[in-house]
């Protein structure tokens, strides 16, 4: 149970992100820039790295989100899934398995992201922009799993909620419109 008022027909972020409109709309801007805007990293591998960083802070919630999302990105289920299980046989590039590995730093404890890991990320390919933007993910994520799990919110269990979710942030990214989750709760 939310430990404010929220709308309950928007579960996890989606109602906080409506309970305080005008701080909602610089955190969207953000995440909109960073997971769909122009980069060398695919919107998939971008929503992975969410994706880590929210399994490792155990945020039911954007897991749940975030997993779909990459799921629908990457047009298949397996890889979501093996990033947050089993990363080193996860079917992600070794660039990849190294951000990743970065992501997993900052979340657990920033400090530990060492040169080492960065030079090895570097070495197999990783950029400047590509090591800040998976760092800023990796934070800004952290950030989201404290507040939606620090407030409580509603966590739907029903998959089908995440797929549609996915539908959204795919068709129609982080930034807000009018009736943007309209069909979240259709089977709720």
């Amino acid at each position: 149970m939310p430990h404010i008022p929220l709308d309950e027909n928007l579960p996890g972020i989606t109602g906080l992100l409506n309970y305080r409109q005008d701080t909602a709309l610089p955190i969207r801007q953000l995440t909109q820039l960073l997971l769909r805007g122009a980069s060398t990293l695919t919107e998939g591998e971008r929503e992975l790295i969410a994706t880590v960083v929210s399994h490792g802070n155990e945020c039911k919630f954007c897991t749940a989100a975030h997993t779909a999302a990459a799921d629908v990105l990457l047009g298949e289920r397996e890889t979501a899934e093996k990033v947050k299980y089993d990363p080193e046989n996860a079917p992600v590039s070794e660039k990849m398995k190294h951000l990743l590995q970065i992501a997993r730093k900052v979340q657990a404890d920033a400090r530990t992201v060492s040169a080492e890991l960065v030079e090895k990320a570097k070495l197999a390919g990783a950029t400047d922009m590509e090591i800040h933007d998976t760092v800023l993910i990796a934070a800004l994520f952290c950030l989201y799993n404290k507040y939606v799990d620090g407030l409580g919110s509603v966590t739907p269990v029903e998959p089908a909620f995440y797929d549609r979710l996915a539908g959204i942030l795919k068709t129609s990214g982080y930034l807000p419109s009018p009736n943007r989750y309209a069909s979240l709760n259709e089977t709720r």
